[in-house]
């Protein structure tokens, strides 16, 4: 069952029609969850950011911060490390057309709805995807030159970076030698690691590459984790969260809702610039959902599970952990009543932010021991 958390008539702050990108953490007891709110999913000078908190698992909340630019800020990232929680988000243009990083940014809570003023991190047109707390580190997970993913004139390689940090201000590579762990058409990144401690990552592959369109399956090994393998899907999973429960890798990630679900749609006729350009518009005009997929890390190979309450414009996960095979994931979607919506046409009216439970169980073995 899902709950709706955004918008709400009790919430302590004014939202506007797009409630999207978003991230939750628990802190020192408490439940806190940021989001964006906006006219439509698309870039606006009237972008807002919110950081609400709970302390009684989301039945109340109170407000702690707004982040008003009077630009676009997106990708939230609430990171709770060594008793500290910190807010990082990323500073857009307010033009809807175009895809113009600015910086990124950071604040840590002091006291009840006081914060830090904001510091800058990174490097300007860096976008941190997933920044986690791993074995006493941040570790993040983000790209640079997604300037230029959508210039068809001027295309530069995007190069997904994978670093750590002790106090999450100043970044170094988690491998020495490997701060750029992949280059090409590769920018929302995320990865999980097996029991054997293979990373598994995946990759969205939007600006294209030799292999094409879609995204990459990679992996690495444990001896050499800063080399990655890596297998092209013409799928293209956007906004990718990455899990491992019991001892598999997961994946919530939007699905293309049509036949094979492919951004690459295989045509030969035309200059990259072109396909990327006409693939958009087909990609634009599709329905989509938000779905859980399973990961093969020895094939490099992604299979549907299932797909999550979620149409139109929907998929920007983040997770909960609640205990053994139980999670929460946080999402939001278009109206989930009424025609079908296109993505292009859920991105330009309302959406809203919910929560829900996912179970996983481990399923009996059959009289052969299959």
């Amino acid at each position: 069952e899902m709950e709706i958390v955004v918008p709400r008539s009790d919430l302590p702050v004014v939202t506007q029609d797009a409630n999207n990108n978003l991230s939750v953490i628990d802190h020192e007891g408490d439940l806190f969850l940021a989001f964006r709110t906006a006219p439509t999913h698309f870039a606006s000078d009237e972008v807002q950011m919110h950081v609400l908190r709970s302390d009684d698992d989301g039945e109340n909340w109170t407000h702690e911060l707004t982040v008003d630019l009077d630009t676009d800020v997106r990708e939230p990232q609430l990171v709770s490390h060594g008793g500290e929680l910190r807010l990082y988000y990323a500073e857009l243009g307010s033009s809807p057309s175009a895809f113009e990083p600015a910086g990124t940014w950071t604040q840590s809570r002091l006291a009840p709805a006081q914060w830090s003023d904001a510091s800058a991190v990174f490097e300007p047109t860096f976008i941190p995807w997933r920044i986690r707390s791993v074995d006493g580190l941040l570790q993040v997970f983000g790209y640079s030159g997604g300037e230029n993913i959508y210039d068809l004139d001027e295309r530069e390689p995007i190069q997904v970076r994978w670093l750590q940090s002790e106090e999450g201000l100043s970044w170094e590579p988690v491998i020495p030698g490997h701060e750029v762990v992949l280059e090409g058409g590769g920018s929302e990144t995320d990865a999980a690691f097996t029991e054997d401690g293979t990373l598994v990552a995946i990759v969205r592959n939007e600006a294209g590459d030799e292999d094409g369109f879609g995204s990459k399956v990679c992996t690495a090994p444990p001896e050499s984790l800063g080399t990655w393998t890596c297998s092209s899907d013409p799928r293209k999973f956007d906004s990718p969260l990455v899990l491992q429960e019991g001892g598999r890798i997961w994946m919530v990630a939007r699905r293309n809702l049509t036949a094979d679900g492919h951004f690459d749609l295989g045509h030969d006729d035309a200059e990259a610039q072109t396909l990327f350009l006409r693939y958009q518009l087909d990609y634009w005009q599709q329905p989509k959902r938000c779905s859980l997929w399973e990961i093969d890390p020895e094939s490099r190979t992604v299979r549907w599970e299932a797909d999550l309450p979620g149409r139109g414009d929907t998929c920007f996960p983040d997770e909960r952990p609640l205990g053994p095979g139980h999670w929460e994931i946080w999402n939001y979607s278009s109206a989930l009543e009424g025609e079908e919506p296109s993505w292009l046409d859920g991105q330009n009216n309302p959406t809203f932010i919910y929560r829900m439970e996912v179970r996983f169980e481990e399923q009996a073995s059959d009289a052969l021991g299959t």
